[in-house]
């Protein structure tokens, strides 16, 4: 197994890593809306917060050699469903590929962040 860290992304709040590599896949935490440079959620809005989730999940994705395009599974978790398509709006632009995907909504999240999103997908390292 191959822990994986980046700076470019939220460093993790507990005992956990960003990432983990094992067997030619990469199993990432799930990220939420923390901009890495001041680690705090800046966006209020479902749009946002999605737009920062994504940027933190490229950035852990390339560090284990990989991409949006790879990913195999996601899964997503919504603090309210009505923000649903508003969520679904700005993920079809990053996973042009359709992985596999649950989204469930959950009563909450760390820092009351809007969403959350994990990722499995295949890894080159």
């Amino acid at each position: 197994m191959i822990k994986i860290h980046t700076d470019k992304a939220p460093a993790a709040v507990g005992p956990y890593s960003q990432a983990i590599v094992s067997n030619g896949m990469v199993y990432t935490s799930g990220q939420i809306a923390i901009n890495p440079a001041t680690n705090t959620v800046e966006a209020t809005d479902i749009k946002g917060q999605t737009e920062q989730i994504m940027r933190n999940l490229g950035e852990v994705l390339r560090t284990a050699g990989s991409s949006f395009e790879k990913a195999v599974k996601t899964t997503c978790f919504l603090a309210d469903m009505n923000d649903f398509a508003a969520f679904n709006e700005v993920y079809a632009e990053y996973f042009t590929s359709l992985p596999a995907r649950s989204c469930v909504a959950v009563k909450t999240l760390p820092k009351n962040v809007l969403a959350e999103v994990e990722v499995i997908a295949e890894s080159c390292l």
